[in-house]
């Protein structure tokens, strides 16, 4: 069984202490790093360790938003491939094309049911990013 390091995003306390809780509930070994902004996560991705397997960042945060945080990991020199999953509020079909053209990987929207949160994470888990070619058609996971 693979041990999984996941970077989560949010400026919401609550989003993300019901994240750490659906992250206890899945067996596979997750090992959860929380940011409570932009900055904080850039400095983390371009200062391994740890290497995240997958990145689930949201939009809207004051300073440096999803975008912005996107768009400069996208256009480094180090750390750019690193999978990103857009975790937002937001299901605006121009909003998901924008991510889908910054480089994001993935896009969820928040889901309210914790089971609908534990799935979502483990789908993410499960893709071989490696592999994975983001098209329109799986793009936003869809509960």
């Amino acid at each position: 069984m693979a041990n999984y390091t996941i970077f989560y995003t949010d400026d919401d306390e609550d989003d993300l202490s019901i994240f750490a809780d659906a992250v206890e509930s899945i067996p596979q070994k997750i090992t959860l790093q929380t940011y409570t902004g932009g900055d904080k996560l850039l400095d983390a991705i371009f200062n391994p360790p740890p290497t995240p397997y997958v990145v689930f960042l949201d939009l809207n945060m004051p300073g440096k938003n999803g975008f912005d945080v996107l768009e400069e990991l996208r256009n480094s020199d180090y750390q750019k491939d690193i999978p990103v999953v857009i975790y937002s509020t937001s299901s605006e079909p121009g909003i998901i094309e924008k991510c889908r053209s910054l480089g994001a990987n993935g896009f969820i929207t928040k889901p309210v049911l914790m089971s609908d949160i534990i799935k979502s994470i483990e789908h993410a888990i499960q893709i071989d990013w490696n592999k994975f070619i983001p098209t329109k058609s799986n793009f936003v996971f869809k509960f």
